[in-house]
């Protein structure tokens, strides 16, 4: 079994163990890999643009606010920017801030017809300290993976 087929398979593992609606669920490190190692895989980020702009970018990725900023209405449009960018037989991993919005994305877009949807756990900026912070404990940033200011 080579290296993509074993880390999407642990990810489906994990998608069956959890009950979930989408093909699978990545660490930061494995969805980093299988974007690297399987032709035409789509990293979307459903952040919000203040979060991309703020926080960091991922390059490359396609960027399809899943709320707005500040008021977080759903995007009504997020479904048609989708099929825009995306198309319905690509690998898609699907970021946020920290795995939850993300997982709704997967789910939509699987719902929708996209047949090879994973969420990253985690997202970009993974959970909430002691502190109530993010970025220290997990996440796409702290597993050094490429992003930009």
């Amino acid at each position: 079994m080579g290296r993509l087929a074993e880390i999407l398979a642990i990810a489906r593992s994990r998608a069956e163990d959890a009950r979930l609606d989408y093909a699978g669920a990545l660490t930061p490190r494995e969805a980093h890999e299988v974007w690297q190692l399987a032709p035409g895989a789509r990293l979307v980020d459903v952040r919000t643009h203040a979060e991309w702009v703020w926080v960091g970018r991922i390059p490359a990725a396609v960027e399809i606010e899943w709320q707005g900023w500040p008021n977080g209405q759903m995007n009504v449009n997020f479904l048609a920017q989708l099929r825009q960018q995306v198309d319905h037989e690509a690998l898609v991993l699907f970021i946020c801030r920290s795995g939850v919005r993300s997982h709704h994305a997967a789910a939509l877009a699987t719902a929708n017809g996209w047949t090879n949807c994973y969420n990253v756990l985690e997202g970009f900026e993974g959970d909430k300290d002691a502190n109530g912070q993010r970025g220290k404990t997990g996440g796409w940033r702290l597993a050094g993976l490429p992003w930009t200011n």
